[in-house]
């Protein structure tokens, strides 16, 4: 091997690590962010009609997960500036132009709840108050056509992080209370959780838990259950699993792809979205001996 090929490879290889690296750490630092803010998107959308899901990835996108600096200087998540009508405290910041005029807020809530005021009571983002909570994607499109940011690809950065991060899920945490009739006696007397989550209803185990135990409790057969869920014989279910209540989708209901994670599986995969484990091997042409890597991009649809 001549010394520049040698060379090549080293360079790749560092490259392909700080790759993986600044894919792992945004991964991280997004994770975070939902956990820190996604009850507070909830709250805001039953106060406001505007979907938990645009809320947090429109703060995740404005304020780099928080750790941008107006986030962490002056609480504004969401790029707010100004106008006319605000009268509270302002600070200075390079935007579209040098020394824009933003608004400061004493804590990340009063950022959260401003953000929704200001959707709210302007007459240009009036029509998406007539779409459907769940709709997230219109909600994007015209967010951007109503001219809340200048970036031309604004709406399809809000869908991909809705999507890679499974944010619709929080638009849809009251349906969780509306359970089909078929399992609704298996529903009412679990002692486990009922989840909905891309039209479909799933539990997730506990410490502790068997087949033969969620079996007894949703009245549904052990075999199914291992069935709908990809799952082996011998498979012994841990803490935090997600079990589905019926057979999964044969393509994801929402996102159309997915970048891999760290410790991500082709199962954990599936089983977030509601997948069948094969539909996911096959729609990406795999063989059955494939392990993803961090950076893959599968399809799901």
């Amino acid at each position: 091997m001549r010394i520049t090929d040698s060379i090549k490879i080293s360079f790749l290889t560092i490259l392909f690590f700080f790759l993986v690296s600044a894919v792992q750490a945004q991964n991280s630092k997004y994770e975070e962010y939902i956990k820190k803010y996604s009850d507070l998107a909830v709250e805001q959308m039953e106060q406001y009609k505007i979907p938990a899901s645009i809320t947090l990835a429109q703060g995740i996108l404005e304020s780099g997960a928080g750790n941008g600096t107006l986030a962490k200087c002056s609480n504004n998540h969401f790029g707010i500036k100004c106008g006319s009508d605000w009268r509270g405290p302002t600070v200075s910041h390079d935007d579209d132009e040098r020394g824009e005029c933003f608004r400061v807020y004493t804590d990340p809530k009063d950022s959260y709840v401003d953000h929704s005021k200001f959707l709210v009571g302007r007459s240009r983002y009036a029509g998406l108050f007539k779409l459907e909570i769940t709709d997230y994607k219109n909600w994007a499109y015209g967010l951007k056509k109503a001219g809340y940011a200048t970036s031309p690809s604004y709406a399809n950065n809000l869908i991909t992080i809705i999507e890679n991060y499974e944010l619709y899920r929080f638009d849809s945490k009251k349906k969780s209370l509306s359970i089909p009739s078929q399992i609704h006696w298996a529903a009412t007397n679990t002692s486990h959780q009922i989840y909905l989550a891309n039209e479909l209803l799933y539990v997730r185990a506990r410490r502790g838990d068997t087949f033969e135990n969620l079996s007894d409790e949703l009245g549904i057969s052990e075999r199914k259950l291992r069935r709908y869920n990809d799952l082996h014989k011998g498979y012994t279910l841990t803490e935090g699993d997600i079990i589905y209540l019926r057979g999964k989708h044969t393509k994801a209901l929402h996102a159309m792809n997915y970048i891999v994670r760290d410790s991500d599986s082709m199962h954990t995969i599936s089983q977030r979205y509601g997948l069948k484990l094969r539909s996911l091997y096959r729609m990406n042409g795999l063989s059955l001996d494939y392990l993803p890597q961090v950076g893959d991009v599968l399809r799901l649809k």
